[in-house]
């Protein structure tokens, strides 16, 4: 489980690197050290943000489903769908969001929610690129739910500073 120190990253960070500022055919050692990182439990994902994933048919799912498989966490815990109960009921209360906002975010197959439980029941800091906008009212945002129950998130950017990444051996 979670060290001390642990960040658990959305799918769409994995998505952004992939398909941009990371990508597989320039960005090798990003894709081959999260695998180290996360061997070391300070870096992980869930099994929704796989499932995401797998929704594409591109590198990205190809190294998730090899190289990072058995870093995604069992999103289905006691402690994990009771903070996800309280999330949800809290969207459902919040005026500021159109109603298929609050749906979108209630699926379950849509991984924010879900990630925001895990990071909050385990005490991860969650790895997100969205940025927060509390007069948001079509999408309820990962950042803006983590600023209402106080779960830690930053960037991608952040996140491997903190680790001491480089891109060299």
């Amino acid at each position: 489980m979670p060290t001390a120190q642990t960040y658990i990253i959305d799918a769409n960070t994995f998505m952004e690197a992939a398909r941009g500022y990371y990508s597989f055919d320039f960005a090798k050692p990003f894709w081959s050290k999260l695998p180290i990182y996360a061997a070391n439990r300070q870096i992980l994902s869930l099994d929704k943000v796989l499932d995401e994933i797998n929704k594409g048919d591109d590198e990205l799912k190809k190294w998730a489903n090899s190289s990072f498989k058995s870093y995604f966490m069992d999103s289905q815990t006691s402690q994990v769908i009771q903070v996800y109960a309280d999330l949800v009921n809290w969207a459902d209360g919040q005026r500021q969001y159109h109603q298929t906002a609050k749906d979108q975010f209630m699926e379950d197959d849509n991984a924010d929610a879900w990630i925001i439980a895990f990071a909050k029941a385990h005490n991860c800091i969650l790895i997100t690129d969205e940025k927060s906008n509390p007069a948001s009212q079509k999408r309820v945002l990962i950042p803006d739910v983590c600023d209402a129950f106080r779960v830690p998130y930053t960037d991608v950017f952040s996140m491997l500073r903190s680790l001491g990444f480089s891109f060299s051996s």
